[in-house]
């Protein structure tokens, strides 16, 4: 008896919508866990070359932390087509775009591919408690964020 690797189709597998409070959570963590429920590596049935992935809608963004003196330390850099780069701090960031820290940390975090952007554009980020997407009952999401340890005998 010889076994079959599964291989998602597109189209085949359904797709969930979870709901994530980003009231007191770690960027970074928190961006890792995003990135790998948009890819679908949650679910037995991953396939890197298909979106397998789910919807994620993020609120309370602007509530969202740093570890240690991120706030201050940490910058923003584009290029603009004039000469020397633009730059800002995340502190800047927060008052002008607070979605954006959320949304570049899980973009960094997603593969480097064409596949991202679709992947991507399934990431809902709203700043404050409420969001338009009621009506594809979303399911709150817990725990997201959090440190892992190993539990020591």
């Amino acid at each position: 008896m010889t076994t079959k690797t599964f291989s998602a189709k597109p189209g085949q597998v359904e797709q969930k919508w979870w709901l994530v409070d980003g009231e007191d959570q770690i960027v970074g963590r928190l961006a890792s866990d995003i990135a790998v429920r948009l890819m679908g590596k949650h679910r037995p049935t991953y396939t890197p070359h298909v979106d397998t992935g789910d919807f994620v809608i993020v609120v309370n963004a602007e509530k969202v932390k740093f570890s240690g003196t991120k706030w201050e330390q940490k910058r923003y850099t584009w290029y603009t087509g004039y000469t020397r780069q633009r730059s800002e701090s995340a502190a800047e960031r927060l008052e002008s775009h607070p979605d954006e820290i959320l949304r570049e940390a899980v973009r960094r975090m997603l593969p480097k591919n064409k596949l991202a952007t679709k992947m991507l554009n399934k990431l809902k980020i709203f700043v404050g408690p409420d969001h338009t997407h009621q009506a594809q009952n979303p399911e709150k999401l817990e725990g997201l964020g959090q440190v892992r340890q190993k539990k020591r005998d």
